[in-house]
Formats: structure tokens, C-alpha cells, sequence
């Protein structure tokens, strides 16, 4: 019988119970970015979400292994990293049970639950700091790996060498290793100096699987928590899971980081990625998304060879629980009972501390305007950083010094779906309203800065819409994989973006053309801001210490500041109940007759009236359940 072609996707699974002499199946099952999403509710809103948590995906994993076994194959359920930051249930365990020696964190009674055999780390399991991270982890139920991170370690691995035994055949011997970006040690400087640091990826993964082939592993498989980007990324880039599909001692990758799907149509365009086969030179590839949405499956086919197992075709494929696509009409995957009940105590948990009342907000703040229109939840985050630093600047005898306050949205749609917007309604505020304006982790930082250094900033920020043609009609203004939280609004000042103008920089920093500007004028007070001005600017520690790739920020000086969290910075002045103080700071420009087309969450036509002044028009909801709006300038 004459096998598929090894890296088909439309060939149909191999379900034979049994199999060729001197050949084994291994499934590897993988999750990525989960990012606290453990049940299937969204704690922004208090509702359920069909749309993401483990306890959902559990029941593909469950049926994925039973599958698995019943066709003689050895399973490995594998987690890519960034599990332990996202939502409020991980940051409500850490406040109340952090400190409690005997307390088990959920995200690690869940993976024991669901037999996982590795955990990989992402840059944001770093959020709690170091002594949080060790602390959670000496309670893993299986290794955690991670090769490019050196230093104070504790029980985290370099790497694994497993023997999975496959019933009547020799065991596989499977080297595993794991890698994050080296930029987690500038985005967590103020928990990872000192204590880390981060080797470039490909360089620790090619000297990893030398090692591990040479201790005589038959395959070596990469959790690497990083996306696709250039085909020659550079050293020390963020996203480089193509040139570590690349190494010749690799033999399987699952990806992550950017939340994105592969197998999938993302990723056309690129030479050495085969999107729809999940196979990147030639390689087994999995990305499973996030917050849970997708079961990564690869079933790797291996033959006995004089010098053991070798990797002789794989099927790589995602299933994703029904609900993560708004198209589907299926019923929702259903939650695993047995996980249900055991994270039961802790959801409730959360649901009760987000009822704590902080205050009052005076209006309804929401995100469904915030990349091309006003965003008076930006104002009030704004408003919280300044007031949080402000005796500090006037203690450093800086109070004659302007002071402004760099925000951008946290939740703005995007690959994260068409529910994924804050949306706060006025009136009593409480601790879940504050997590729904910003849902990061990141404490507060003031640099001092030249009015053109600010400017730069901005021009970033800018850069980051798509160039619409001067007069044209129906340009996305929007591009569909956006980094919408590096899109900085700067309060403090008024400035105007012209988006028919080239950009400046590309999404990842790099100038890409020194004389654009579509920053079209900004002023301060009234007056047009000079190049030469000395300003101050309150932003969160991820942009300073480097997030977002912004060259305006590279060396900059910083004011001392107590550490302050921001979330605790915007509950606090929640809690004063004060006045308004900044405003929306920037609107869109464009020659007459200018028309493009954004879209946002579909419960933003009841809010319209707020972007008049771009003469929206309701263009009808898309099949993935965003709303398309036409503006015009």
C-alpha cells in the first residue's frame, strides 16, 4: 500500500492500526501563547467565551492522544511558553496565593491534569519577576526548558533528552529544546537584569541539536517561542523560526510568539515557508495561535535507520476548538469536565476580586477608535501615569519641564478577533474595568526627551498604517497583522497624521525612509513644537526598555521614579474620582476626497457620532465578525 505524500495536507491521515516493519508514529501535540486563558470566559466582560481556553482545547488534546494510541502512534503534549501572563486570573493567584508555599499555581494543576511532558518559556512568563517564576515552576509536573537562557536558573533545563517507548519497536530518543527572543531581557529589564541573559536563538538551537544528536538522539524537536519574520532575520532578531527550520540537526519546530496559525494562508510570500503544509525548508512547522483557539498536530513519521529512528515524512495540521472562527456554525467545542471542576475554585475566585469597586470613570471608554480616532481610555491611562510620577519629577526639580504621557491600546482587535476591544462602561469602576483598560503587567517609566526626539516617536507610531493613495476610494487603512500596542499616542500635545504620506520606519524599527514624515504638525500649548524643546514623557516599561523597536527611545535618560505599577497607577486614580485632564490628542488628515476602510468591533455603530468628524459609514459586518467602516477625510 503506497503511503501519502509525507508533507500532503490533503492527504488523508494515516489511520491504520497497524504499520510497516521498522516504522513508528510519533504525534506531537502542541500549545502555544495560552496566556492565562485557562477557562472559557472572558473576565473583561464576566461572560463566556467561545472562543479561547485550555479547558475547551483539552478536549481536542484528549481526543487527539486517545486517536493517537488506538493507532499504535506515542504521543509528546508539549507548551510553547507565555502561559503565565494574560489574563486576571493569573494576576489575582499571584496577589493572593503568591506568597503561599503550599499553594499550587492553576496553570500547573491543569498541565499535571492534562499529562504534559515539556513546558518551553515565552517572554512574558517573565512578568512576575524571577522569584515568582522559580516559584511557580518548582511545581511543574513534567521539565521546563529553556536553551538561550543563562543565569540564576533554578529548575528551569537547558534542554531534555526523552525515551518514548513505542509498543513492540526500540524507543524514539527525542532531544527537546526551547528558546525565546533575547529582547525578553530589555522588555523585562527591570526583573531580568542581573539575574539573565539571553543568547540569540539560532545560534543556541544549532550548537543545542549538535549536542543533542551527538548524545544520540534519533530527533531533535525546537519549542521556539518566536515568529516567522525575514527569511534572514540578522542576529539577535525577535521572530526567527525560519532560520531554525532551517538548521540541518532540526527536525520538527513549533512556533508562536506573534499568534498566528500554520498550517494557514498567513504566510504566503515567503520562499522558504510552504503555508499550507506547515513546513518551513521543508521542515515540520507548527504555530498554534493563542489563548488556546488551536491544537497544533504533528504526526511525524519515523524509520529505523543503521544509526537509529530518522524522520522519514510528517502531516502537520491544527484543529482549532469550534468558536475561535466566527464563520463556524458548529456549537462550541465543549470544555473538558474533569479540568472544569478542577480550576472551578480559582476562576470563581477571580470573578469575585474583579468585583472589588475602585471608583467612577465619566463616560464610557472603549478601544474601538483607538488606531484612527479618539480614545478616552488612552486619556484616563494618561491621565493615571502623569498624576502616579508627577511628585517625583517635581521632587527631581524637573516641574518647570513639560510633562507628557505615551500610551496605546491594549486590546484593538486585530488577529486577536473582533471582540477583542476595551470597552468600560461609565459609572462604578471596578478592579475588572481597571484590567480591561490595560491588560499588561508593565510598571512606569519618565525619560527626557528633545522635542524632535518626541517627534521621531511619533512618526514610529505612524508608520505603523498602511499608505493610502492620495484621492483613492476603499484603501484598508489598517493592516490586518498590526502591532497595535506599540501604535503610541502621546498626550500632553496636539499633532495631525497624514497616512497618503510614506512611512518612516518599518513595523520592526528599521528606517526605511529618512526624509518621510506624516506627522504633518504637532504643537504644545498652542504653540508649534520645536525640535529643540526639553520635554519629559511618562510611558510603561516595555517601550522604554526597548518593546516596539523605537529609535527616538534608544539611550535615552531617565528620571528616577519609585516603582509603580501601571494598573495599580490607574486604580489609584480611579479611586481620587478626578476631572478630565488630557484630551485625545491627534486626528487623521488627508488630501479631499481621500476614502479608506477600517474595521472594528461591531458594538462600535452605536458609538458613530464619536468619529464625525471622518464622516463614518456602516458598511456591514465581515464574515469574521469585525465591522467595516469607510472613512472619509
Amino acid at each position: 500500500m503506497a503511503r501519502p505524500d509525507a508533507l500532503d495536507p490533503t492527504a488523508p491521515a494515516d489511520t491504520r492500526p497497524d504499520r510497516e516493519a521498522g516504522s513508528v508514529g510519533l504525534r506531537i501535540l502542541a500549545t502555544t501563547d495560552l496566556h492565562m486563558h485557562l477557562c472559557a470566559h472572558n473576565y473583561y466582560t464576566d461572560s463566556p467565551d467561545p472562543a479561547s481556553g485550555l479547558t475547551r482545547t483539552a478536549s481536542l488534546i484528549r481526543a487527539a492522544r486517545a486517536e493517537a494510541e488506538a493507532q499504535g502512534r506515542a504521543v509528546l503534549l508539549l507548551d510553547n511558553g507565555d502561559s503565565l501572563q494574560g489574563t486576571p486570573l493569573g494576576d489575582v493567584w499571584v496577589a493572593e496565593h503568591g506568597g503561599s508555599a503550599g499553594a499550587v499555581h492553576p496553570l500547573m494543576q491543569a498541565f499535571a491534569a492534562l499529562g504534559y511532558d515539556a513546558i518551553g518559556l515565552g517572554n512574558h512568563d517573565f512578568d512576575f519577576g524571577p522569584e515568582m517564576l522559580m516559584r511557580i515552576l518548582r511545581d511543574a509536573p513534567c521539565p521546563v526548558i529553556s536553551t538561550n537562557l543563562r543565569g540564576e536558573t533554578g529548575p528551569i533545563r537547558r534542554d531534555l533528552r526523552l525515551e518514548v517507548a513505542v509498543p513492540g519497536e526500540e524507543a524514539i530518543r527525542v532531544g527537546l529544546l526551547s528558546v525565546l527572543p533575547p529582547q525578553t531581557a530589555l522588555w523585562n529589564a527591570h526583573h531580568v537584569a542581573n539575574r539573565f541573559e539571553i543568547d540569540d536563538m539560532v545560534e543556541a538551537v544549532r550548537e543545542g541539536a549538535a549536542r543533542l544528536k551527538a548524545g544520540g538522539c534519533d530527533l531533535v524537536i525546537v519549542l521556539a517561542h518566536t515568529g516567522l519574520g525575514a527569511e534572514d532575520p540578522g542576529a539577535g532578531a525577535e521572530n526567527a523560526a525560519i532560520p531554525i527550520a532551517g538548521l540541518a540537526q532540526v527536525d520538527a519546530v513549533v512556533a508562536g510568539h506573534t499568534h498566528q496559525q500554520l498550517p494557514g494562508p498567513a504566510h504566503q510570500g515567503l520562499d522558504a515557508v510552504n503555508a499550507g503544509r506547515g513546513t518551513i525548508h521543508g521542515r515540520p512547522v507548527v504555530m498554534p495561535g493563542s489563548a488556546g483557539s488551536h491544537l497544533g498536530v504533528m504526526d511525524l513519521r519515523l524509520r529505523r535507520g543503521a544509526g537509529g529512528w530518522q524522520l522519514d515524512g510528517a502531516t502537520v495540521a491544527l484543529r482549532g476548538i469550534n468558536g475561535a472562527d466566527p464563520a463556524e456554525t458548529d456549537a462550541p467545542t465543549p470544555e473538558d469536565p474533569s479540568l472544569t471542576r478542577l480550576l472551578g475554585p480559582v476562576h470563581e475566585a477571580t470573578r469575585s476580586a474583579l468585583d472589588q469597586p475602585v471608583g467612577r470613570v465619566p463616560r464610557r471608554l472603549h478601544s474601538y477608535f483607538s488606531l484612527f480616532g479618539p480614545d478616552h481610555g488612552l486619556a484616563l491611562v494618561a491621565d493615571a501615569q502623569a498624576a502616579a510620577v508627577r511628585p517625583a519629577v517635581d521632587a527631581a526639580g524637573l516641574d518647570s519641564v513639560p510633562l507628557l504621557s505615551a500610551v496605546a491600546p491594549c486590546k484593538f482587535g486585530a488577529r486577536a478577533g473582533a471582540a477583542a476591544f476595551t470597552d468600560v462602561p461609565g459609572g462604578p469602576a471596578t478592579l475588572r474595568h481597571v484590567s480591561d483598560l490595560h491588560v499588561y503587567r508593565n510598571e512606569l517609566r519618565v525619560v527626557r526627551l528633545s522635542g524632535a526626539q518626541v517627534l521621531d516617536w511619533l512618526e514610529m507610531s505612524a508608520s505603523l498604517l498602511s499608505q493610502i493613495a492620495p484621492g483613492a476610494a476603499d484603501q484598508p487603512l489598517i493592516p490586518q497583522d498590526i502591532a497595535g500596542y506599540n501604535f503610541d499616542v502621546i498626550h500632553g500635545l496636539d499633532y495631525v497624521i497624514d497616512p497618503t504620506r510614506p512611512a518612516r520606519y518599518a513595523p520592526d524599527g528599521r528606517l526605511r525612509d529618512a526624509g518621510a514624515r506624516r506627522v504633518t504638525g504637532a504643537w504644545l500649548d498652542g504653540a508649534e513644537l520645536h525640535p529643540g524643546a526639553d520635554l519629559l514623557v511618562v510611558a510603561n516599561s516595555y517601550r522604554v526598555g526597548g518593546g516596539g523597536n523605537f529609535a527616538a527611545l534608544r539611550g535615552a535618560d531617565q528620571v528616577p521614579v519609585a516603582p509603580t505599577e501601571l494598573r495599580e497607577a490607574v486604580a489609584d486614580h480611579i479611586r481620587t474620582d478626578p476631572a478630565p485632564g488630557f484630551a485625545p490628542p491627534w486626528r487623521l488628515t488627508a488630501p479631499p476626497g481621500t476614502r479608506a476602510l477600517a474595521r472594528t468591533g461591531p458594538a462600535a455603530r452605536a458609538l458613530l457620532d464619536e468619529i464625525a468628524p471622518l464622516a463614518p459609514e456602516d458598511l456591514g459586518l465581515e464574515p469574521d465578525g469585525f465591522l467595516q467602516l469607510r472613512l472619509r477625510f
